[in-house]
């Protein structure tokens, strides 16, 4: 197309007398070139090209309304429709989702990048409620990333406990082979009592203190009202909420987190999005504290919970047998490497392995022995004490003196 210069070269050269053959010459253009603007009364405008079909746009519906439900990654995004069909790159999905996605602005902040084996970040998160044993129970999500490589470790509670955070603890270590020399955490309360202006003068949580000592790191605070402190695992609550948390179905609280573990797996592998490694392979510069260098810890996690008149007790969505003389009382259980311990006015009546999944049974005979003959005692002796002897009564005779009886015989009654 010719630009507006161009058309008044050729209109100016028209009224001048030229021919369209001289000014096709002239110029270089066409003679129908010449004619075709010569015949234009306003200047040209350039016209808009059809737009080229693209890979995505069949899935384009797709990912507006998932971005409509809530802040899904283009990651996320992408696995999808892959499985869907599309065959194209994550680029273009990344940069349509860049485009139509509300944009936030981000405050300026200076970032902190620690050393291999120095530190790691720890949050909780919450995920809105779940139904377990027919209740409505909240739903959390422990984090902990490792602040060189950017590993990462989550675990799903329904507790936010000292005894549930202190666990996940343990699990994160094992998950990762060992521990950092300090761990950051937010000013919450299963960690610190009294925050100090200096840290290490803060009044502790006496079971989390006990804990960190035994294993010889040592906890940071980060300053209140300040998240950025704690970015890398503000961002890790975030990102597991948009990536893997929406739209997710799981049968168990068990099942959940078989999911997540392996939705760890694939994470850990992928490029990460500040480092531009992997964390993977960052992880095998971290130089952990191993964990054959501390004795074995454990937690007791205890619950309380009603026996019912059938002699179980439900615990994460399945039944445990208790003796059936505890029925109807209120139990306490300790939950401890995958056991479950009942305990009766502090006195431990069984114990059960946990059993993994939902809607199942523990039970042991022993626990039902004897029940069936004390109810039919207790039947019988009912039956005997409600057994009324029956009483038939003739009709009422008038008792009379045997003198009335002889007056009659001899006449003496008219």
């Amino acid at each position: 197309m010719l630009k507006m210069e161009e058309w008044l070269l050729i209109r100016d050269l028209y009224s001048q007398g030229f021919s369209i053959s001289k000014i096709s010459r002239q110029t270089g253009y066409a003679r129908a070139t010449v004619r075709k603007y010569l015949n234009k009364k306003t200047v040209p405008e350039p016209q808009k090209r059809p737009g080229r079909k693209s890979k995505l746009d069949p899935y384009k519906p797709y990912i507006l309304e998932k971005l409509n439900e809530g802040p899904y990654t283009a990651s996320r995004l992408y696995r999808e429709i892959k499985e869907m069909g599309f065959d194209g790159g994550k680029t273009i999905v990344k940069d349509f989702v860049r485009e139509v996605r509300p944009k936030q602005g981000v405050p300026a902040i200076l970032r902190y990048e620690t050393k291999p084996g120095v530190q790691a970040q720890v949050d909780w998160g919450e995920l809105g409620t779940i139904e377990v044993d027919g209740k409505l129970k909240k739903l959390f999500c422990f984090n902990m990333i490792l602040g060189y490589s950017r590993m990462r470790y989550v675990e799903f509670t329904l507790s936010i406990d000292t005894s549930t955070l202190i666990q996940c603890h343990l699990n994160a270590f094992e998950y990762f082979g060992g521990f950092t020399q300090e761990i950051l955490y937010d000013n919450m309360k299963q960690v610190v009592i009294k925050r100090a202006l200096k840290s290490s003068d803060s009044e502790w949580n006496s079971q989390f203190e006990d804990f960190f000592k035994c294993f010889g790191f040592t906890p940071r605070l980060c300053r209140p009202y300040r998240p950025q402190t704690k970015g890398k695992i503000e961002n890790t609550v975030g990102y597991v909420k948009r990536d893997f948390v929406l739209g997710r179905q799981f049968t168990s609280l068990e099942d959940l987190n078989g999911q997540v573990h392996r939705w760890l797996e694939r994470v850990n592998s992928t490029v990460h999005g500040t480092t531009y490694q992997i964390p993977l392979e960052r992880f095998k510069e971290e130089n952990l504290s191993p964990l054959d260098q501390v004795p074995p810890y454990k937690v007791v996690h205890k619950e309380t919970r009603k026996i019912s008149r059938d002699c179980y007790i439900s615990f994460l969505g399945n039944k445990y047998s208790v003796p059936y003389r505890f029925a109807g009382r209120t139990a306490e259980l300790h939950i401890l490497e995958g056991k479950l311990e009942i305990y009766v006015d502090h006195e431990k009546v069984c114990e059960h392995e946990i059993l993994p999944g939902n809607c199942r049974v523990s039970k042991k005979k022993e626990h039902f022995q004897g029940l069936l003959s004390e109810i039919l005692k207790e039947n019988s002796k009912c039956k005997k004490n409600s057994q009324i002897p029956l009483k038939f009564s003739g009709p009422e005779v008038e008792k009379r003196s045997l003198d009335v009886y002889e007056t009659f015989s001899q006449g003496g009654f008219e």
